[in-house]
């Protein structure tokens, strides 16, 4: 059994038959760990001792009939989101011996399937991230290019499963923190309709944006995990009972496509590759049509404004008090600071300054509720857009992976790697990434928006590509 290979629908097939146990999956992973990790650092904790029990008992679920889709199937977890009795840091020093009470409503509802938790992966401190270089605990590899980032935020998921480790994974995805990963590690990534998916237990960065989704191999496995974690949940008020298009359409789907003045700080051989895909759909017979969305290239400053604001917010409560680490201090002002002074890593600063900077008195108007308004205009733009294409296609990043340390001293440069995949998040719309070949042995991802809670489109377009 190459663990490598196997996609979750050989996985299930494999259980099924006996051709293998859920033991011997979990093993596997644990093994792919053991050979890897050094090199790879995609895990924070590995909880080998509980995937193993987790995994006798899927066995036993399996031999009694009682099994479930992704019953016995190890995932990863990105370190965001919250699983009972395992740490969960963020990537942060100020969560280091933070422990998880309960468990996020993703997990949950994947528990109740009998899936088998191997552990937590490293990532961006609180997401904040292209390249999980910002961790405060350990930089992750390309598992391509052991020299290259994998991707960020949720850049220790998407190389786990790339490498083997896991068989699928969740990710969180703020401005293209599934899909920018998936991309650069030549997996599928999801990021759901903002709603569709409970963010209950997730640990928040900027709350109007995120969303939890999952990383795998193929698209048929996207799909399989998002119908097990979507749904209304009443622990989280912006969740959804949204009925989910289940159904293929059986005409095929229109696509749309960028206008080219929007690719011009895209990679070119991204572009021709993206291109090549073009051609090969019209041959069967997709309809094309250029759409016009005047205002994305508003989208990125727009999110650079809103994220930070919002997590400027978000991360006020990490102040020393009530939970996370504490630094001694002789007055409650200096426990503040020393503690949010020395635990909080350079990019987390730089993003509560800015949030903090933009909500503050006299420049609310000026940057904050203009940013919203671009964000209005740029739904709106979808939204037409998508009254005449049933998708629009774009590539998911604007280059390849790009070494370790390249990027770290010009964040402007870091930040122009969610180019494509914040608009998604500032409309809440789903998109989905999917792999379309390499360039000099590097993966290349192409990146499907439809309109919201129509994820089947992304997925019935992804598998036509795919194939």
């Amino acid at each position: 059994m190459e663990i490598k290979e196997l996609s979750l629908q050989k996985a299930i097939e494999g259980l099924r038959t006996r051709k293998f146990s859920s033991v011997d999956l979990t093993k596997a992973c644990l093994e792919a760990m053991q050979k890897q990790e050094k090199n790879l650092a995609a895990f924070l904790e590995v909880a080998s001792q509980s995937a193993l029990a987790q995994a006798k008992e899927a066995d036993q679920k399996i031999t009694e009939g009682k099994a479930s889709l992704l019953t016995g199937l190890p995932l990863a977890v990105k370190d965001n989101i919250l699983v009972k009795d395992l740490r969960c840091t963020a990537g942060s020093k100020i969560l280091e011996n933070y422990v998880a009470p309960y468990d996020a409503t993703v997990i949950r509802r994947l528990k109740s399937q009998q899936a088998v938790i191997l552990g937590k992966t490293n990532l961006d401190e609180f997401a904040m991230g292209s390249s999980t270089e910002n961790s405060a605990f350990q930089v992750t590899h390309n598992p391509y290019d052991l020299e290259r980032v994998p991707g960020g935020s949720s850049g220790g998921s998407a190389a786990a499963v790339k490498a083997g480790e896991a068989l699928y994974s969740l990710g969180s995805d703020t401005g293209g923190s599934v899909r920018q990963p998936a991309a650069f590690c030549g997996v599928v990534g999801l990021k759901p309709t903002y709603g569709a998916v409970s963010r209950y237990g997730l640990i928040a960065f900027a709350s109007s944006l995120d969303q939890i989704g999952p990383i795998t191999k193929t698209v048929a496995g996207s799909r399989l995990v998002f119908q097990a974690i979507q749904g209304k949940d009443p622990h989280d008020a912006t969740s959804q009972n949204v009925q989910i298009e289940e159904t293929k359409r059986e005409e095929k789907l229109t696509i749309g496509l960028l206008k080219e003045n929007l690719l011009e700080s895209v990679d070119p051989r991204i572009v021709q590759r993206i291109q090549e895909i073009i051609t090969i759909l019209k041959e069967q017979d997709y309809q094309m049509e250029v759409v016009d969305l005047p205002h994305l290239l508003y989208a990125l400053p727009a999110y650079y404004i809103i994220a930070p604001a919002e997590a400027s917010a978000n991360l006020a409560r990490y102040d020393g008090i009530k939970y996370g680490a504490s630094m001694p201090a002789a007055t409650l002002q200096e426990v503040y600071q020393e503690t949010r002074g020395q635990m909080f890593g350079r990019e987390v600063k730089r993003r509560i300054m800015l949030g903090t900077f933009v909500l503050s008195a006299g420049y609310t108007e000026a940057y904050y509720k203009r940013a919203w308004k671009v964000r209005k205009l740029l739904a709106r733009d979808f939204q037409k857009a998508f009254s005449k294409v049933d998708v629009i296609i774009s590539p998911t990043t604007p280059s390849l992976p790009f070494k370790i340390g390249e990027k770290t001293k010009d964040p402007v440069q870091m930040y122009l790697s969610d180019l494509f995949t914040a608009p998604a998040n500032l409309a809440g719309l789903p998109a989905l990434t999917v792999p379309v070949g390499e360039i000099e042995g590097l993966p290349v991802g192409l990146q499907i928006m439809a309109p919201a809670f129509r994820e089947e489109r992304l997925f019935q377009l992804g598998e036509s590509i795919e194939s």
